[in-house]
């Protein structure tokens, strides 16, 4: 009788599960907490992994819904939205917003803004929900909060918040025949402070001014300019959900440097384009 070898243990076999998480889904909920006015639907707004719009069309249900939460707000001036966009850490943020949550917030705020609800009582916000699921296309279901609440005046934070944005206007630059936009940290936060003054205050516009060096024909540069002005208008359209009426591009060409045109480094500090409110 053949004596069997026993099974070593590296040899042991092990059985691997797979867990297939459930994807997550929050309503469409919301209420009044110093009235009876409340909503609830199980549809929600959508949106792809890592984007900051949201799918279209919505369900009949929720736009019913929408329509109901508009007709309260618009009877209601004292009352106030907050909108709260969720997101993972592991989506990757393409927006001009510090966060993606943010960033989805105000395309929602966008949404109602053209459905007839005053963006001035509206507060965007962006919030980490690292347990959120997507589904197996890659989308998260209604990634958003709501909550009503009492309006509060503010005027003088709006004038403080201007202070500041004259103050620290964004100033990008690009190299030689270039409109390429990459913001930091500090811009993303200074975009999102530039979109809430534009949803809070009546006439406020974001004004883009485009700058050159003086590197060939002056009628050239002014066209430059312009297409430089004209790309960050469509980058803040895309990837900031501010609206293409709230914004103002134009050009100044090589008229205005603020540095040397004959060295190299003055040239790339007067290649430049300007962001900040009129």
């Amino acid at each position: 009788m053949d004596e069997q070898n026993p099974i070593t243990s590296k040899e042991t076999k092990e059985n691997t599960t797979k867990i297939v998480k459930t994807p997550t889904s929050f309503p469409f909920a919301i209420k009044d907490p110093n009235d009876d006015f409340s909503l609830k639907v199980n549809d929600n707004f959508n949106f792809e992994s890592s984007n900051l719009s949201f799918l279209k069309p919505i369900s009949s249900n929720l736009d019913l819904e929408v329509d109901k939460l508009k007709d309260y707000l618009t009877s209601n001036s004292n009352k106030s939205l907050a909108i709260t966009g969720y997101y993972t850490n592991e989506e990757k943020n393409n927006s001009a917003y510090p966060n993606l949550g943010l960033a989805r917030a105000n395309s929602i705020k966008n949404f109602l803004t053209s459905k007839g609800v005053p963006s001035k009582v509206m507060n965007t916000f962006g919030e980490v929900k690292n347990d959120m699921v997507p589904d197996s296309l890659h989308v998260f279901h209604g990634p958003i909060a709501f909550n009503l609440s009492e309006l509060k005046d503010d005027t003088e934070e709006m004038d403080k918040l201007a202070e500041y944005i004259k103050a620290h206007a964004i100033e990008l630059h690009f190299e030689t025949g270039q409109s390429k936009i990459d913001l930091n940290a500090e811009e993303r936060q200074e975009i999102a402070d530039i979109a809430k003054y534009l949803d809070k205050v009546d006439g406020a516009t974001c004004l883009i001014t485009g700058h050159t060096d003086n590197t060939g024909d002056s009628a050239n540069n002014l066209v430059l300019g312009q297409n430089r002005a004209n790309s960050v208008k469509e980058y803040l359209i895309k990837n900031a959900a501010i609206p293409e009426n709230k914004i103002i591009a134009t050009s100044k060409g090589e008229t205005e440097p603020i540095a040397d045109n004959t060295t190299e480094e003055g040239k790339a500090k007067n290649r430049r384009t300007i962001i900040t409110i009129k």
